[in-house]
């Protein structure tokens, strides 16, 4: 069998994560963000709390394939009626904690997956 390392074309890739920080093409943010693999947004909801359905329809928006909510140091689901924007527009998520959400978000990139991850730091 034959491997081949795959490169993703993003522009985008989380180079690293920990309990306080996720870094960004080797940038370490220390603040909660929205990543794709085309765009970054450095603002977003500093906790669950926060969290409205107008900001789950900001994601819809970004027209993803799958959304991965991190929710910080432990996974906390949110109140299932925020995901309505989702649910609606047929968009897969994940609810997950941030360090889960940050490897998953790279395997998905690596598989050429169009996803957005909303990470709570």
């Amino acid at each position: 069998m034959k491997l081949i390392n795959h490169l993703p074309d993003a522009n985008f890739n989380i180079t690293g994560h920990g309990k306080d920080f996720v870094m960004v093409n080797k940038e370490r943010l220390e603040k909660s963000l929205i990543i794709s693999p085309t765009r970054l947004e450095r603002t977003w909801v500093n906790s669950l709390d926060e969290l409205t359905e107008d900001h789950i329809a900001q994601l819809v928006e970004w027209q993803p394939a799958i959304v991965l909510l991190g929710t910080g140091h432990t996974l906390t689901f949110p109140t299932p009626s925020l995901l309505r924007p989702l649910i609606q527009a047929h968009i897969g998520f994940e609810i997950m904690d941030t360090q889960a959400a940050c490897r998953t978000y790279n395997v998905l990139v690596s598989e050429d997956r169009f996803v957005v991850a909303a990470l709570i730091i």
